[in-house]
């Protein structure tokens, strides 16, 4: 599936568990350009269901307006489900993405002072 932005570009979101992020590329022919990123940790234990603990987006302002950060959102969290996981939303922008697609209720876990402590720790 070829995903595009709101302008109509060629847009890819990928998984970098090096850096512990998803990261959203714009396409331009055969070059493609980081045009944002999602940061994560996950946590295994504490929850009956290990957690991918999402706790800042970024998309600069250079590439605003164009809907990435919703592309980014729905594609991690889509990831998040197929490999097993809840999702707890720290970002805001992830929290105000699941305020408005309830499909994603079943895999998010609310934020509590231990995902915090884990975050200060992590």
């Amino acid at each position: 599936m070829t995903l595009t932005d709101k302008s109509g570009a060629a847009v890819r979101v990928a998984v970098n568990d090096a850096a512990s992020r998803y990261e959203i590329f714009v396409l331009d022919g055969e070059s493609e350009t980081l045009a944002g990123f999602a940061e994560f940790i996950d946590r295994e234990s504490g929850s009956a269901v290990p957690q991918r603990i999402i706790y800042h987006t970024e998309v600069p302002p250079e590439f605003g307006g164009r809907g990435l950060a919703g592309i980014l959102t729905e594609q991690e969290l889509d990831h998040v489900r197929a490999i097993g996981k809840h999702v707890v939303p720290v970002c805001p922008v992830v929290a105000g993405f699941l305020k408005k697609h309830d499909g994603y209720a079943d895999i998010a876990d609310p934020v509590t002072p231990e995902i915090l402590s884990a975050l200060r720790s992590g």
